[in-house]
């Protein structure tokens, strides 16, 4: 009878698909485990969340030489190292932290999703990871977005308060509880959104303002550290605000960095780009005067600094 009960199931195409996806997976894994079949290193789009990655990443993806998820995987690679791990000391790791079967096991998963290609991810995490990948990935290429501070501390704000339009930002859903009381903006908040940084701890009973501030800069920073280890050849640094003011110039010249054809397609579809909001409103350069800017104003001498050396103009 319990047989009986569950012939519905088999009969269910949602049910039906999800298991054949998961057969086939497995026959993928066992002939990488056999075979080990040439894969290329990944090309990484990095960035601080809310930073313009998301429109980055899709642009790239257009192109056909590529096999993309289509969404971040921050499970997989904090799978490898991370909190749950790591004592929870943050979702950052460095060289030190890699490992040959951290590479098997990575290129055994693409493989196994998407098949024999080039691989283009998207995973904000991955911004305090570089050193990490470039271990694992010697020629893996690395697209680094970067946006105004003032901006993107703003949009981080909104995104704690509302979370997606189709989802959440919080890590409880990744990592469970955590292990320490969380008191973000006096208790409003009691787990982290977006990701852990290093010293994430010190900001648990802090600010929503200063908890982003925190979260941004420590995101660039490891980001501009990890670009001294980097050969020049591999790392390809943007501006949030240029897909506002040249996309058509800025796409070009990154596709050919990577070393891609931009074709009259990929022309076309930056002279429309329609950079997307997962978060509150349509983006806009400036868009922190509406949102937040008494929050913002309180913590500019936190992000004034690396606002700087982003080449940002803190007081315009």
């Amino acid at each position: 009878m319990p047989r009986l009960r569950n012939l519905h199931k088999l009969l269910d195409p949602e049910i039906r698909a999800k298991n054949l996806r998961a057969l086939r997976w497995e026959i993928r894994g066992l002939w990488w485990d056999l075979a080990r079949p040439a894969m290329p290193d990944p090309v990484f789009v990095v960035g601080c969340s809310r930073s313009g990655t998301t429109i980055t990443y899709e642009t790239l993806a257009a192109a056909p030489q590529f096999l993309s998820f289509g969404w971040e995987i921050p499970q997989f690679w904090d799978a490898l190292h991370g909190p749950l791990n790591n004592g929870w000391e943050s979702e950052a790791a460095g060289a030190e932290h890699a490992r040959p079967q951290h590479r098997d096991a990575a290129l055994r998963y693409f493989y196994q999703r998407l098949g024999p290609g080039w691989v283009l991810d998207k995973t904000c995490i991955n911004v305090m990871r570089i050193p990490y990948l470039h271990a694992l990935f010697p020629e893996a290429k690395f697209v680094f977005i970067h946006r105004d501070g003032r901006d993107n501390v703003s949009s981080m704000m909104d995104g704690w308060r509302m979370g997606r339009t189709d989802g959440r930002f919080e890590l409880s859903q990744f990592f469970g509880p955590f292990p320490e009381p969380v008191a973000i903006e006096d208790g409003k908040y009691r787990e982290w959104a977006f990701f852990l940084a290093p010293g994430w701890r010190a900001y648990n009973r802090a600010a929503l303002a200063e908890v982003c501030a925190f979260q941004w800069v420590s995101a660039n920073r490891l980001a501009l550290q990890a670009r001294a280890g980097i050969p020049p050849a591999q790392w390809v640094q943007l501006r949030y605000e240029d897909l506002f003011e040249r996309p058509v110039e800025m796409f070009r010249d990154t596709f050919a960095r990577i070393g891609l054809p931009f074709t009259a397609e990929l022309q076309a579809r930056c002279a429309n780009l329609q950079p997307t909001s997962v978060v509150k409103g349509a983006p806009k350069q400036q868009k922190w005067r509406e949102h937040n800017p008494e929050a913002v104003e309180r913590i500019l001498p936190m992000i004034r600094p690396m606002m700087l050396e982003l080449g940002y103009d803190p007081d315009d």
